[in-house]
């Protein structure tokens, strides 16, 4: 089996494949934990062995990649002492992703924007724009070569939320519900309308400068993914095809090509 960690600034995906399988087909189970850079290598290791539930040895390769670089320590130090016979990638510069970076330093592309890539190509083989809903809310363009042409990043929806609870007296944190109009009657809605709304009108907003600025991606599929919120999701008039597991699907694709060009790791 193949395990796959995403590590973010939020939360933690893990996701487990079988060692074969078709392109793009769903992980075999997924999880998500909350992120903390403080996590030692043996923390991290107890949370994934007792989520996943399979003998280590079931393990045959990791796929790994995180933008927290504390948290990214820890993953390579969990990987040789707890799965010491499975072969390891950690998505880092120099590792073959198989996704050129057309931008102006392609180091600082997060290696998640990588993998996003990566797996948005591996299982659309077409023009893409993907959406991450995460810490930041990204809007990624992939040509239909396969190649990452840059994106739009901006604030994500909690960090929205959590400024305008800390910098307004009068504000708080809300649930994500749809509000009765656009135009709220009270504090609640007036903030659900300006969040969840706001955001979804962003992202199409966004989505249609990238299709006028580059009309080869007039048709392109515009996945979404990342820590989804359904309503805000269901407010977004651009996205067409939800895939929660894009970035896992996008490491089990570089794992793939990784593993292919070098001998297995012991």
């Amino acid at each position: 089996m193949l395990l796959t960690i995403d590590g973010g600034n939020t939360s933690v995906a893990l996701g487990l494949f079988p060692a074969d399988g078709d392109v793009g087909d769903p992980p075999l189970g997924t999880w998500r934990i909350r992120s903390d850079a403080r996590m030692t290598g043996d923390e991290l290791a107890l949370l994934v062995r007792g989520l996943i539930e399979v003998p280590t040895a079931a393990v045959t390769g990791v796929c790994a990649l995180s933008t927290v670089p504390e948290l990214l320590r820890a993953i390579r130090s969990m990987l040789p002492r707890y799965f010491p016979e499975a072969a390891h990638v950690v998505i880092a510069p120099g590792v073959k992703t198989g996704v050129p970076l057309l931008v102006d330093n392609p180091r600082e592309v997060g290696t998640d924007r990588v993998a996003n890539a990566a797996g948005a190509f591996t299982i659309f083989r077409s023009a893409c724009v993907v959406v991450d809903f995460g810490t930041s809310t990204r809007v990624d363009v992939v040509s239909g070569r396969g190649e990452f042409l840059g994106g739009a990043i901006a604030p994500g929806i909690d960090i929205a939320l959590d400024a305008l609870a800390a910098r307004t007296v009068a504000l708080r944190r809300v649930e994500l519900a749809p509000p009765r109009s656009v135009v709220g009657k009270n504090t609640v809605e007036a903030l659900q309308a300006g969040v969840l709304l706001g955001f979804a009108g962003m992202v199409d907003a966004l989505v249609g400068r990238v299709r006028t600025e580059l009309p080869e991606l007039a048709d392109a599929t515009v996945v979404a993914t990342g820590g989804l919120d359904d309503a805000v999701l269901a407010e977004c008039r651009t996205v067409t095809v939800r895939r929660p597991d894009l970035t896992l699907q996008g490491l089990r694709a570089v794992y793939q090509r990784e593993t292919a060009r070098r001998p297995r790791h012991r």
